[in-house]
């Protein structure tokens, strides 16, 4: 393949932009300020029309095929090995010439990457900053556009803004999107239309903030209690279940432009290892992932899911020892899921600096082992250019083809074209402001909560609360997590007669505690409501012993309900609670539900998608109609 002196480069592609400009308005170089979409029903701005839902399994124009071949035949092999590399960038405000985004310009305009990864940060800063680096790549002589991807299992609510706590206002959000129940919420409710409806306002959204790509969904099987990472993010434990949860997720998400990528291939759900700390190791064979773990990413791609997502996991059954992650695996990444699984579409890295890939491989032999095994982008490597100087180096000795770099290539820009990257790069603040976050959404979302909350025990037969007089109402959580419980206790002062709250942490005292069931044993009822969060990196989901020995001895008091925000095996902690309700996740619409619930306000219906030995099995739930 001929390689091209810049100057002759940019002739190149230019006109090939010129050709696509004429079917897609596409390639334009953007004003300086984005101009204003046409006005929607009721005078709102209106986001451009999405591509359809199978706009990702369908094949390319000929001016969109044209396009892809000049862009590829133009780029000189350093770029486009860069185009295969994405950067991580924070979503926060920062000024133009700030450190941070400076040196994101240099990836962007000196480096040459082919997209981001956005992180954090309120809706529209987020969106500006996406329009602000889309700027950058255009205005470079191979004017290509960035793809955007983020994480957004919960939706784009996970860019919460930022929580300000002033000392006699209570608390008060600087904004967020729509923030949706997890997946362990929705396969509680076993109604498959609301993982689609999940799906569809995740991508409505991210696609108003100029996401391409969502880290969407995780279609692990989850059946192993002791996951301390993928946990609520599961739909559940059975595979036919996750399948058809997953399927439709992604037809709610597709269908509204967005690509999705289903993680983390070929399946994280039976370890007790957090990849982002050390590298687990599955030892099923080959039929049990036939069987398990390959059913849902089957039925992803069965559904055309744009995207997978490898997992820095090792399989010695499929690829021979114990110390390769899977990402870095030709066996698992081409064999599994290019010829097994038959998926034809883009396959991602997981995140290069985490160390269940990093230990025992540097920058210099990670980046050209996970090309060489068949991925097509590079998530997050620790060093932009060592990372791409290290894979045009082993082009260089022959171990990596110039036609394999070619391949990820054009799948990453064609993948461009589909989610209409190309056509519009340029998202619409205003529009933005019609769309993120609409009351439309959070219904669904509240709705959705509703459904999802379960009541695995009720021994004394707590719940409703009824007419309970005095409530002792305890939100356990770390000192992190400010905000979680605050609209459980809201909605609890909002339907009882009288609610006295107080909060734990992991830091809190015998003694403290001592006191403080001293005071709760006049109440009428006490509820303890207990939030562990599936961090990614954190390597643990568990109380502190002394906080579970507390919480186990107020069951004796007879007037004891927990309710699990998260982890929802966390039970097996304090075994003799005999009223017991999960949520399997924080937010306001969960935290809304299980308080409404609680009270008898609402209707108690959720099933349990996941099982915990000796204590629940997959289907449990008791079912209660609304009291009041």
């Amino acid at each position: 393949m001929p390689w091209f002196p810049r100057a002759r480069a940019a002739r190149s592609l230019a006109l090939g932009c010129a050709a696509l400009s004429a079917a897609l308005g596409a390639c334009a170089r953007p004003a300086a300020t984005s101009s204003p979409s046409p006005a929607g029903p009721g005078g709102a701005a209106a986001l451009p029309p999405a591509p359809t839902a199978s706009a990702f399994s369908r094949s390319l124009t000929a001016a969109e095929q044209a396009w892809v071949e000049r862009t590829v035949t133009a780029l000189p092999l350093r770029d486009r090995v860069a185009q295969l590399v994405n950067v991580w960038v924070l979503g926060d405000y920062v000024n133009a010439d700030d450190p941070t985004f400076v040196r994101v310009r240099e990836w962007i305009a000196q480096e040459h990457v082919g997209g981001v990864i956005m992180s954090l940060g309120s809706p529209l800063e987020v969106a500006a900053k996406v329009n602000s680096m889309q700027r950058i790549a255009l205005a470079q002589p191979a004017r290509i556009p960035l793809l955007v991807s983020s994480d957004l299992e919960p939706g784009l609510g996970r860019f919460e803004g930022g929580t300000f706590l002033p000392v006699n206002a209570g608390w008060l959000s600087a904004g967020t999107a729509t923030v949706l129940p997890t997946n362990m919420a929705i396969g509680a409710t076993g109604r498959p239309e609301d993982a689609r409806a999940a799906g569809a306002i995740i991508g409505r959204e991210a696609r108003a903030a100029g996401i391409n790509v969502v880290f969407a969904p995780v279609v692990d099987v989850n059946n192993n209690p002791n996951n301390p990472v993928i946990n609520v993010r599961s739909f559940g434990e059975d595979p036919a279940s996750v399948a058809r949860m997953s399927a439709e997720f992604v037809a709610g998400l597709q269908g509204e432009g967005v690509a999705g990528v289903a993680k983390h291939f070929p399946g994280h759900g039976d370890t007790d290892t957090d990849s982002h700390n050390a590298l687990p190791v599955i030892r099923s064979d080959l039929a049990r992932f036939q069987s398990v773990e390959l059913v849902p990413f089957r039925a992803a791609a069965q559904a055309g899911i744009a995207g997978m997502m490898s997992a820095h996991i090792a399989l010695p059954a499929i690829q021979g020892d114990a110390t390769t992650p899977a990402t870095l695996a030709p066996g698992v990444m081409t064999g599994l899921l290019r010829d097994s699984v038959k998926f034809q579409g883009v396959v991602f890295t997981d995140a290069m600096t985490m160390e269940g890939v990093g230990q025992g491989y540097p920058i210099e032999k990670s980046c050209p082992l996970a090309v060489q095994a068949g991925n097509d982008v590079l998530l997050m490597p620790s060093d932009v250019k060592r990372c791409v100087d290290a894979v045009v180096a082993a082009v260089g000795r022959g171990e990596i083809a110039p036609a394999r770099i070619d391949a990820s290539l054009r799948r990453v820009l064609a993948l461009k074209v589909r989610t209409g990257a190309v056509s519009r790069p340029i998202v619409d603040l205003e529009a933005l402001r019609a769309t993120v976050g609409a009351p439309a959404h959070w219904a669904t979302a509240r709705e959705v909560a509703q459904r999802a909350v379960t009541l695995l025990r009720d021994s004394a037969g707590l719940v409703p609360l009824g007419a309970a007089g005095t409530i002792t109402a305890v939100v356990y959580a770390p000192e992190t997590e400010a905000v979680a419980g605050m609209s459980f206790v809201s909605e609890l002062k909002a339907g009882a007669k009288t609610v006295r709250d107080t909060r734990i942490t992991p830091r809190s005292s015998v003694a403290a505690l001592d006191s403080l069931a001293a005071q709760a044993s006049t109440s009428d009822r006490i509820v303890v409501m207990t939030y562990t969060r599936t961090l990614e990196g954190s390597g643990r989901l568990a109380i502190p012993a002394h906080i579970n020995a507390w919480i186990d001895r107020l069951a004796s008091t007879g007037k004891l309900i927990v309710v699990a925000g998260g982890n929802p095996y966390v039970i097996k902690q304090f075994p003799h609670v005999g009223t017991y309700l999960v949520t399997y996740g924080r937010g306001d619409a969960l935290e809304r539900a299980a308080a409404r619930a609680v009270l008898g306000r609402a209707p108690i219906s959720g099933r349990s998608p996941v099982t915990l030995p000796g204590f629940f099995a997959r289907g449990d739930g008791l079912q209660r109609g609304a009291a009041q």
